[in-house]
């Protein structure tokens, strides 16, 4: 029996890593305090380009699947070329791939522009198909945990049917949504955290749900102070809040002690599926009833190995290789 039930996106990658672009800062925007610029109407030359499974939904149980945790995929490709490559890859990666559906539309990809010197990137996604994900109870019953992140379609109607499920049969829920979901509907999304066991989010995306939710109290001071903003989203009822700042580690708070793990200094190749892989990791440890801190570090040892390669799949870490990466990482309790 699987343990864990992977609900969301699904998507072919593919990455164009260049040089060529400005970065610069934007304090004044809260949620976007960094950003590329490219010559409008000019034509820049990619030297090489990389493909790779993606979406949130295969992201994550791939990780979970390396680290020891049965999963399995819930979510949407199209009758096309694209989504008979992602169920070969799939196969290939001992996925489960009985609950994945199709539809008569375009598989979900991506194009992905890697900022070469920072590891950064830009996606540029069309995920038609997962526009068509709806959840069928009797699918999603067995599971002791369903993870869902960045929910499509009707997904506040997926969010309600999610809840349902885990109510009647006492499943716990693994939250991490997206920025689309936080703009179009930070309520939903707010309620729904407030069910979870654990609370994923991004410091971006943290600070736009307080924002959005209670504007009164952000201002310059409390956008830097991490033990307010985790304090804020405690208060949706989360068992567990974990908040996520690249290089500035991660954050998790129990309603009783504040935690923090530096990041690991590597050399980022691209930071596409870092979060995934964090999250990832940190289930694992937290399913495995390891201490937060445990789990902290197992995330950022997970998304430490992803971001040096391209793709969120090809460095995640197995049960025999994430030890020596968990060692190196420094954590502490901040209260």
């Amino acid at each position: 029996m699987f343990q864990v039930i992977c609900i969301g996106s699904a998507s072919k990658d593919i990455f164009f890593p260049t040089k060529e672009g400005v970065v610069f800062d934007t304090p004044q925007d809260i949620t976007a305090q960094k950003k590329i610029a490219f010559e409008l109407g000019a034509k820049y030359h990619i030297d090489n380009r990389f493909e790779s499974l993606g979406g949130c939904a295969i992201n994550v149980a791939c990780g979970l699947q390396k680290l020891g945790v049965s999963s399995i995929c819930y979510t949407v490709l199209g009758k096309d070329a694209i989504g008979e490559w992602i169920l070969k890859e799939l196969e290939k990666k001992n996925i489960d791939t009985s609950l994945i559906r199709k539809e008569n539309c375009l598989t979900g990809l991506s194009a992905i522009i890697v900022h070469s010197d920072t590891g950064e990137r830009i996606i540029f996604s069309n995920q038609e198909a997962n526009k068509y994900l709806k959840i069928k109870k009797e699918k999603i019953s067995n599971f002791k945990w369903i993870s869902i992140t960045d929910p499509s379609g009707n997904w506040r109607e997926v969010l309600l049917s999610v809840a349902e499920v885990a109510r009647e049969n006492g499943a716990k829920i693994s939250f991490n949504p997206r920025g689309k979901n936080i703009t179009e509907d930070v309520q939903a999304v707010y309620d729904f955290a407030g069910k979870a066991e654990i609370f994923f989010v991004n410091k971006d995306e943290a600070i736009e749900i307080i924002t959005k939710i209670n504007p009164e109290k952000i201002n310059d001071e409390k956008i830097n102070d991490d033990i307010f903003i985790l304090g804020e989203l405690k208060k949706t009822g989360a068992r567990v809040v974990v908040i996520t700042d690249g290089k500035r580690g991660a954050w998790g708070y129990d309603g009783v002690d504040f935690f923090h793990a530096d990041a690991m200094e590597v050399l980022a190749v691209d930071s596409t599926g870092a979060g995934d892989a964090f999250s990832s990791g940190f289930l694992v440890a937290y399913i495995k009833e390891k201490s937060i801190l445990e789990s902290l570090k197992m995330g950022i040892a997970n998304g430490s190995s992803v971001v040096l390669y391209y793709g969120a799949i090809t460095g995640l870490l197995d049960e025999a290789t994430i030890d020596e990466y968990i060692n190196k990482v420094k954590t502490e309790k901040l209260n």
